[in-house]
């Protein structure tokens, strides 16, 4: 039916819903309104979102670090699941945690929904977890933009993306420059899952071994689907302070592709790292995926975090100051290996020991 009042209603004839979208905005403003920084100027609804860069005045020589990501397949979690306010976290962990790891403090994010059919309820369920996540990191949600796409996703089906601006100043950065023979890694518990490895997982657990999410596994503790939608941990300010408190010379996010992959990526030339996996145990879902998948130690080791989510470099001698910080704010941390220099040849990671049982 078209009246004066709803011009667009060719447009929601195909499957498009205007007043959804505004219906969604409505709701979500109250999740938004709480990761405000006094930096924001405006309110939710425009067309973009204004951050006042005359506090970076503070700042020496402030330079201005960016990242973007999405959750993956972990949504299809979500989905199958129909539970939408954790996702969210999954995101924000995903994008500050790699502005952290040079030292940056995140100062706001946007984010971007594109779903099949817009129902208000369940994108203000997705925003408020992206909201709590900010909350978590310390930065703001200053926009974003819902989408809906129908006859290119399903009418159940969406995918969360983001991106996020934050600040570091330029002689703080921290990164493989200053990454030292005799440094230790300290790892960083993580969360489960986190983000990564999700079509793995999926086809092992769901697909081949036929599993249901709402399926009880002792070893776990709860259902499947619960510990498959365990939060990404955010490390942001706990990292920050660390850095604050202690001389951090680099850290490392763990995401796709493993532990020795992403530490890899912030080494020097003639350096090399051992880290000892007998000093973690970890979590049961990842040898739960191993065994039943039947998948080897350096497959899983190359997708999976196995426990760690994020790793920093310091001196030996910091390392029980900065285990106490951590464990301060709940972050469990252990010295799992240390630096030593080697030829360009002999450049990277070498995981040595067996995990603890």
């Amino acid at each position: 039916m078209t009246d004066a009042n709803h011009p667009t209603s060719a447009y929601a004839a195909a499957g498009v819903d205007i007043e959804a979208g505004e219906r969604a905005v409505a709701l979500m403003k109250e999740s938004v309104a709480r990761t405000r920084r006094p930096e924001v100027l405006g309110g939710l609804g425009g067309f973009a979102g204004f951050f006042d860069a005359s506090a970076l005045a503070k700042y020496r020589h402030p330079v201005l670090t960016t990242s973007t990501d999405g959750v993956g397949t972990k949504v299809a979690i979500a989905q199958a699941m129909d539970k939408h306010d954790t996702i969210g976290r999954d995101l924000i962990g995903m994008l500050v945690d790699d502005l952290v790891v040079c030292g940056a403090e995140p100062l706001f994010v946007t984010d971007y929904i594109a779903c099949g059919r817009l129902v208000p309820e369940r994108i203000a369920d997705i925003v408020r977890g992206i909201a709590e996540g900010c909350e978590l990191a310390g930065c703001s949600l200053l926009g974003g933009e819902t989408a809906e796409h129908p006859g290119l996703l399903g009418a159940d089906e969406y995918d969360v993306a983001g991106a996020t601006t934050g600040v570091v100043e330029k002689d703080a950065i921290i990164g493989s420059e200053r990454i030292r023979p005799g440094d230790v890694v300290l790892g960083m518990a993580s969360s489960g899952l986190h983000s990564n490895g999700y079509s793995l997982v999926r086809k092992v657990l769901l697909s081949d071994a036929g599993w249901s999410l709402d399926r009880d596994v002792p070893e776990l503790g709860r259902t499947l689907g619960e510990e498959l939608l365990e939060p990404t941990r955010i490390y942001a300010k706990a990292c920050l302070d660390l850095i604050d408190a202690v001389e951090v010379h680099a850290m490392s996010h763990i995401t796709g592709g493993g532990l020795a992959n992403n530490l890899a990526r912030v080494l020097p030339e003639n350096v090399h790292v051992t880290i000892d996996r007998s000093t973690w145990r970890p979590a049961p879902i990842f040898s739960l995926v191993q065994q039943v998948g039947g998948i080897s130690v350096p497959d899983i080791e190359a997708t999976l975090n196995m426990g760690v989510g994020m790793v920093a470099l310091l001196p030996a001698g910091d390392a029980d100051v900065a285990r106490a910080r951590l464990a301060d704010v709940g972050i469990d941390a252990w010295i799992m290996g240390e630096v030593s220099s080697g030829p360009a040849d002999n450049a990277g990671v070498t995981l040595v020991g067996e995990h603890r049982g």
